[in-house]
């Protein structure tokens, strides 16, 4: 089998399951009981939680363990925007980040929130000079992604960071999901305020996450219990899970795969490049482990069921969207051609993925391309 969907999961580490299982066995009990037990918990979650400061280089910052990147941006964008109504109700995101920070924007849109859209070019970039324009004294919220899941484009962080700081009191945002381990990201002064992260995207387990923050940072709690997590997520923590995303970050921190992904990437694009009847869409200078294609008057389900049939593993573009009839927003965004829109795959590396696997693909490419008839250019 040849696993080419590791933007919509990975296999997780024998070391974050082996730390998950150990911590489930000997740090049961409940961190937020006084007596001894309670108190070993405590201390391996607070550790924890230094671990991944350290990682973000932010030792004084703020870390919330969440479910994964969906309540973790949930959490980012309607908390921020509601602690700091009083300043204002203007949000600023882009047209093509992942659904939970959409959906969010819908939610505050409906109960009075005005959120503007920033547009992307072909290549799924944002215009700095569009972000400038749309600020405003009662901007409160900027959230922009800083790879994008479905085509890997890199967003320009840092630019984009000093604008918002330097017109704006908002906080700043960044989904960090699909760039954690890959690219450098960090809590720094030239950084995001806040970040997510998720687990499973780097080797961890599912429904484990983080929404990291720089110092004092509070956002409005979205859920409402025993006031865990400094009051900000409620809810009795799960230490093991906290351990393991601890671990995965760790592992992945510095991930010594990327430059293979960047040889991979620009290798199959020069060999998909060859053929009729399909477009690259992916930047080539986006993520180094993201290379989304585009087939011309087919349905990106065909490509992925025929190689599937010759063990390789693929995803129409987003795994949150797969299922849909309809071309993802993302695609939309950028204004693909009609006839390559609805015939989007995604091939997303991982660290299991080896040089065989390439010649794996590039072989099945070309019989798939012969099946339909496409010529070499």
């Amino acid at each position: 089998m040849v696993y080419f969907d590791n933007s919509a999961t990975t296999r997780p580490d024998e070391e974050v399951l082996t730390s998950f299982v150990e911590t489930n066995r000997r740090f049961f009990a409940n961190p937020a009981s006084i007596h001894g037990k309670g108190r070993e918990a405590e201390t391996l979650l607070d550790r924890s939680r230094d671990q991944i400061r350290s990682l973000l280089g932010s030792q004084d910052g703020e870390v919330i363990f969440t479910s994964g990147g969906t309540e973790a941006n949930n959490l980012a964008i309607i908390g921020f925007a509601y602690a700091h109504r009083s300043r204002g109700s203007h949000i600023i995101t882009t047209s093509i980040e992942h659904p939970s920070v959409l959906h969010a924007c819908d939610f505050l849109e409906r109960n009075g929130f005005e959120v503007d859209y920033l547009s992307v070019d072909a290549d799924g970039r944002i215009s700095l000079d569009e972000l400038e324009k749309l600020l405003r004294k009662d901007t409160t919220v900027v959230s922009i992604m800083h790879v994008n899941n479905e085509i890997g484009t890199i967003q320009p962080i840092e630019q984009a960071v000093e604008i918002v700081h330097r017109h704006s009191r908002a906080v700043f945002h960044s989904d960090c999901v699909q760039s954690f381990g890959k690219l450098p990201v960090l809590l720094s002064d030239k950084g995001p305020d806040a970040i997510t992260v998720s687990a499973h995207k780097i080797n961890g387990l599912k429904n484990s996450g983080i929404l990291a923050m720089k110092k004092g940072m509070t956002p409005t709690p979205i859920n409402f219990g025993g006031g865990q997590e400094k009051g900000v997520r409620s809810g009795t923590v799960s230490v093991p899970n906290a351990v393991a995303v601890a671990k995965a970050m760790r592992l992945s921190a510095v991930d010594r795969e990327q430059e293979t992904y960047r040889l991979w990437k620009n290798r199959l694009i020069q060999y998909v490049n060859q053929y009729e009847g399909v477009q690259v869409i992916s930047p080539q200078f986006g993520a180094p482990h993201i290379l989304s294609l585009a087939f011309s008057k087919i349905k990106g389900e065909v490509a992925v069921n025929y190689f599937q049939e010759h063990g390789i593993f693929l995803s129409t573009s987003s795994a949150c969207s797969s299922k849909s009839s309809n071309a993802g927003h993302v695609i939309e965004a950028i204004h693909l051609d009609h006839d390559f829109k609805f015939g989007v795959v995604r091939i997303s590396f991982g660290k299991d993925n080896t040089e065989e696997d390439i010649k794996k693909f590039e072989d099945v490419f070309s019989g798939f391309m012969n099946l339909l008839g496409r010529d070499l250019n």
